[in-house]
């Protein structure tokens, strides 16, 4: 018998299916709602995640500039081949075709093609020519890619290869200016990123994504460089001629520590730095190097002795035997027998020892020491390139009167060329150390707005206006009458000092080995460049740097004057000659004269005409400038 069930218990259990059933599908809604306005970005970003493939942009790194905006380094195109294995319908072929054109072998290029990567980059098609990606791209590969990327070039080569460094295969800074601004220079990588199922088929209905690349700053350097072109050349001819260990110059504005060129031998191409030996481009000379100054230091010694009036140059005499005997050793002067009675205008002029001695005699290890560091030595100047070194002195509980003899000449202590550079600037500037520096903006590419810019740094002064007037004067008269007379270029007033320094090793001088150097300043009225240069003992040549280095520095302060456009001046101390040195004549105004009349000599001046014309319409140099008798003077015909 079956079992009846009333009506009641029919609605309550339908009821109850009602409410399950409402239950059940206020649970699947909100939960759909949860997903769909909770979990919906984050979902589909999986989901785009899951089907995206990115194809990298590298940012255009930073050039770097010089002072007046000419790029000295910059970039080159150099793309880069990427694949998305699903989508390479045929890799026998597509490798065969892809090796043809990068000559990478087809079996290294099949396992890139077939690996099981979402993408994949070909490690040795990175960096390849435009002209090789443009061949890849009338290929129409499927699945092959090529990504925009460039790589650093430099267009003078090893032009300031030790101050700019180089940079590795992805463009990160490795050495040099480039390691030390790398972060404002690198910038930051962009993408295009699309859509592929599994298969590697680009999703329908779902455009690209593509993230800009944000490019490095600008690199503006306070190089000049006209004058850095004229220190290479005479680097480069000064390497032909003495072929010597090596080689360093800095020029720099002394009146606020700009560095306008900086160079050393041995260099190297940054494109191709493997090819020299680590040591070579992980040292940069002009501030790396130490080593005694020789004679280039007694300017300090001078300074420290006119500023505390220990000495009245014209009036006070001195007696050089050629020798003097302190604490029981004997020191010499480089003229063995003496230079006799001579003013300290002429032991300055004269560069002579046993006078320079008796100046830090007069001063007093205290103070001469006092004024040595004052003037930078035995700390870093804070130039703003990696590696400096900071020299040494003698600690003054050791100094006694043989170590504060040989210091008062530059003997026995140890700088570095930009240490001296820095301080005779301070010593003819007026009195005030500046510090060095070589990076002067940093420019954003596209604005061209300024993001960072450099002032000049006056650390202190260390000697008054008139003292430095008194350095500038003496040190003039050295290349005027005295030993640096091979530095003389007419006109431009030249003031400077000679130095010839005995290298040592384990403790021990060498012999015939020494680092010739010269320092000099110009304008002398008025200085708007000091240049330092240095010659590793050189071959077949005398050893002194008056004969070797003098010269160098002189070519390279005329001309960086004459391209600075610093104008020449009259009042200018008369060059002293002596035998065997060329007399100086002055160039006769040539200009108008016809053939017949530039016929006759000219104090056995040579002319080299140019042109076929009757008339001298422009000559070179001009009228007036003095030159070495037996020189040559170009001549323009109309």
């Amino acid at each position: 018998m079956v079992k009846r069930v009333s009506s009641v218990t029919v609605r309550k259990r339908l009821v109850a299916i009602l409410l399950a059933g409402l239950f059940v599908f206020v649970v699947i809604d909100a939960r759909l709602g949860y997903v769909q306005f909770v979990l919906g970005d984050m979902l589909t970003n999986k989901a785009k995640n899951s089907w995206s493939r990115e194809i990298p942009f590298e940012p255009q790194r930073g050039e770097i500039l010089d002072r007046n905006g000419i790029p000295i380094a910059a970039n080159q195109s150099a793309p880069t081949v990427y694949v998305i294995p699903r989508q390479v319908k045929d890799p026998e072929t597509t490798a065969q075709k892809l090796s043809k054109v990068l000559n990478i072998s087809k079996e290294t290029i099949y396992k890139h093609l077939t690996v099981k990567a979402s993408i994949e980059r070909i490690k040795e098609a990175r960096k390849i020519t435009s002209d090789k990606a443009n061949e890849i791209r009338n290929l129409k590969l499927k699945g092959v890619y090529i990504a925009e990327d460039s790589k650093r070039y430099y267009p003078f080569g090893s032009y300031l290869s030790n101050v700019l460094g180089f940079t590795g295969i992805d463009n990160q800074g490795l050495t040099g200016l480039e390691y030390t601004y790398n972060k404002e220079l690198e910038g930051d990588a962009g993408s295009v990123q699309f859509y592929s199922d599994a298969k590697g088929k680009r999703m329908p209905n779902m455009s690209d994504d593509y993230q800009q690349p944000t490019d490095g700053l600008d690199l503006k350097l306070t190089i000049d460089s006209k004058v850095q072109t004229i220190i290479e050349r005479e680097l480069d001819n000064a390497e032909k001629r003495y072929h010597p260990d090596g080689l360093i110059a800095i020029a720099m504005n002394p009146n606020t520590g700009e560095i306008l060129g900086m160079s050393s031998r041995p260099n190297f191409d940054p494109a191709n730095y493997q090819n020299v030996p680590q040591e070579v481009y992980n040292r940069n000379l002009p501030i790396w190097s130490t080593y005694e100054p020789g004679s280039t230091f007694k300017v300090i010694t001078l300074a420290a002795a006119l500023q505390e009036g220990k000495v009245n140059l014209e009036k006070d005499h001195f007696y050089d035997s050629g020798a003097v005997k302190v604490g029981g050793a004997t020191l010499h002067c480089w003229k063995r027998g003496g230079h006799g009675s001579e003013t300290y205008l002429q032991v300055v002029q004269n560069s002579c020892n046993p006078g320079f001695v008796a100046l830090g005699e007069k001063l007093g290890k205290q103070t001469l020491f006092k004024y040595i560091r004052n003037f930078g030595f035995g700390q870093k100047t804070g130039i703003d390139l990696s590696g400096e070194s900071t020299g040494i002195l003698f600690n003054l509980n050791r100094v006694g009167p043989v170590e504060q003899a040989t210091t008062a000449f530059g003997q026995g202590v140890s700088v570095t060329p930009i240490q001296q550079v820095a301080a005779v600037s301070a010593a003819i500037n007026g009195g005030i150390l500046y510090q060095p520096y070589i990076a002067q903006e940093l420019v954003d590419p596209e604005t061209g707005d300024v993001v960072m810019k450099k002032t000049p740094v006056a650390k202190r002064r260390v000697i008054s206006e008139s003292t430095s007037k008194e350095v500038r004067y003496a040190l003039e008269t050295v290349v005027a009458q005295g030993t640096g007379k091979n530095a003389f270029v007419e006109q431009y007033r030249i003031g400077g000092k000679t130095g010839t320094a005995q290298k040592a090793k384990n403790g021990r001088y060498l012999e015939n080995n020494y680092v010739l150097s010269f320092i000099g300043f110009a304008p002398a009225d008025n200085p708007q460049i000091v240049v330092y240069l240095a010659v590793d003992n050189p071959k077949n040549t005398v050893q002194f740097g008056g004969q070797v280095a003098a010269p160098i520095a002189g070519n390279i302060i005329g001309d960086s004057l004459r391209a600075m456009g610093v104008q020449p001046r009259k009042n200018q101390i008369e060059k002293e000659y002596t035998y065997p040195q060329t007399p100086m004549v002055k160039v006769p105004n040539l200009v108008g004269l016809d053939k017949s009349e530039i016929a006759n000599e000219y104090y056995n001046l040579q002319l080299d005409v140019s042109g076929d014309g009757d008339t001298v319409v422009r000559q070179a140099p001009e009228a007036g400038v003095k030159v070495e008798e037996g020189s040559t003077i170009r001549v323009y015909m109309k």
